[in-house]
C-alpha cells in the first residue's frame, strides 16, 4: 500500500470536524418549545436536531440538492451472480444523464441535481452522443473476479476513495450554487455481491445469513451467489475475520475493500467522508450505499454525525449494515433498485423537518401555557 496515498487519506480524514453539540442542544430545546405534544413529530424532530449539529443553526432551509451516482463493473459477474449483463451498467449510466432511470425521474421531480460518475465501467460507451455527460474518473475497466484475485489493488482503492472525497468535498465549487443536501448512489452489475462480501468481511457474519437476490435471482442462482461470496472470503482470508484489535484500522479496511469490494463502493465511501469535510448532510440509499457508509464511519467515526438514511432495502444485508451504523431508516417501501433512488424521497422528509422547525408556532407564540407538559418532557 502506497504510504503517501494513505497519508493523503488520513489528512482528509483529519479535516472532518465533530458536529456542533451546542447547536444540537439549542435545537432540541427549541423543538420542545414548538406547539405540539413532546415527540409527537417523531423522526422529523430527530432529523431537524441532527441537521442543526451540521449547520450550527436550529432553523434550516434546504436549497440545492445533489446526488452523486458512482458507476463501475465487477469481475465477479463471471460467476453467474447477477441477472443482468455487464453492458447494463454503461447503458444505465447514460440513461441517468438522459433523465430516464428511477433515480433520474425522482431527482427531476424533486429539483435535485444528478452527477453521474464513471469509476470503472467495463463497456466502452465513448461513441454515444451522451458520453460526455458522464464524468470520467475511471480507474480501470471493471474490477477483478474476487473469487480468483483482488478486486483492485490497494492503491486503486485509495484513488477511488480520494476521488469520491474530492468530488463531494468540493461540491460547492463545482456546482452552480451552495448545496445543502447530498445523496450517494451507485450503478454496477454485480455490486450486491461485492457489497455483501465486504460487509461479511467487516463484521465476521456468515454470507449465508445476509446474501440476497439483488435485482432478481432464481433459488439456484441465489445459492450460487452465497457460495461465490463464501469462496471469495476464503480465498482472501476474510471469512469470520476477527479485526486485529481495531475495527477502525485504515489499512485493514482498505485491504478488505480492495480484495472483495468495488470501485463504486470505494468512491462512495470517499463521498461520505467528503460530505463530512464540507459539512453537508448526506443521505444513504440502499445496501451498497450503506456498506460504503459503514466503511466511511470505520475510517472516520465522526462521519456518522453527517449521515441520514432513506429507505429499508430489500437486501437482507442492509439490516446488518444499518445496525452496524446505529441508524434507523425513514421509509419502508420494499425498494431494491439502488442508483440513489431513495435519496430524493429522503430529501423531501428532511425538508419537512426543516419546515416544522421554521414555520411551526411555539407555545408562547401560540398563546398556550405549556406548564402542563413539564412532567412528560
Amino acid at each position: 500500500m502506497n504510504k503517501d496515498m494513505l497519508k493523503t487519506l488520513e489528512n482528509y480524514i483529519d479535516k472532518v470536524e465533530k458536529v456542533d453539540d451546542a447547536a444540537i442542544s439549542a435545537a432540541s430545546d427549541y423543538n420542545n418549545s414548538l406547539v405540539k405534544p413532546p415527540r409527537s413529530m417523531g423522526e422529523l424532530e430527530n432529523i431537524a436536531i441532527k441537521l442543526a449539529g451540521i449547520t450550527g443553526h436550529a432553523k434550516n432551509k434546504i436549497g440545492k440538492k445533489t446526488i452523486y451516482v458512482f458507476c463501475a463493473d465487477n469481475g465477479v459477474v463471471e460467476e453467474g451472480v447477477a441477472s443482468s449483463p455487464v453492458s447494463v451498467t454503461a447503458m444505465q449510466a447514460l440513461n441517468m444523464t438522459r433523465g430516464l432511470t428511477g433515480v433520474a425521474v425522482l431527482a427531476r421531480h424533486t429539483g435535485t441535481e444528478l452527477v453521474v460518475t464513471d469509476m470503472g465501467i467495463a463497456t466502452d460507451y465513448s461513441a454515444d452522443p451522451d458520453a460526455s455527460k458522464v464524468l470520467d474518473h475511471s480507474i480501470r475497466r471493471g474490477t477483478g473476479n474476487i473469487v480468483k484475485e483482488m478486486a483492485m489493488t490497494e492503491d486503486e482503492c485509495l484513488r477511488a476513495i480520494t476521488t469520491g472525497i474530492n468530488l463531494v468535498a468540493n461540491v460547492d465549487k463545482s456546482s452552480t450554487g451552495t448545496v445543502d443536501l447530498v445523496g450517494v448512489g451507485e450503478m454496477g452489475v454485480g455490486n450486491t455481491t461485492t457489497s455483501t462480501a465486504l460487509l461479511a468481511a467487516l463484521t465476521g457474519v456468515s454470507p449465508e445469513d445476509i446474501t440476497g437476490r439483488g435485482t432478481g435471482l432464481t433459488d439456484e442462482a441465489l445459492s450460487q451467489k452465497k457460495e461465490v461470496i463464501r469462496k471469495a472470503l476464503e480465498f482472501h482470508g476474510l471469512q469470520n475475520k476477527e479485526w486485529e484489535g481495531n475495527e477502525n484500522d485504515a489499512e485493514q479496511i482498505i485491504s478488505a475493500m480492495a480484495k472483495v469490494g468495488g470501485l463504486d463502493i470505494a468512491a462512495m465511501c470517499g463521498a461520505f467522508i467528503g460530505a463530512a469535510i464540507s459539512k453537508k448532510a448526506v443521505v444513504i440509499d440502499g445496501i451498497i450505499s450503506a456498506v460504503a457508509a459503514l466503511c466511511a464511519v470505520r475510517l472516520c467515526p465522526l462521519v456518522k454525525g453527517y449521515l441520514f438514511t432513506s429507505h429499508v432495502s430489500k437486501e437482507p444485508a442492509y439490516d446488518l449494515a444499518i445496525k452496524e451504523l446505529g441508524l434507523n431508516p425513514y421509509l419502508m417501501l420494499n425498494m431494491g433498485l439502488g442508483e440513489g433512488s431513495g435519496c430524493p424521497m429522503a430529501f423531501q422528509i428532511i425538508e419537512d423537518a426543516c419546515v416544522m422547525m421554521c414555520d411551526m408556532a411555539t407555545f408562547e407564540g401560540g398563546g398556550i401555557d405549556d406548564s402542563y407538559l413539564e412532567g412528560i418532557r
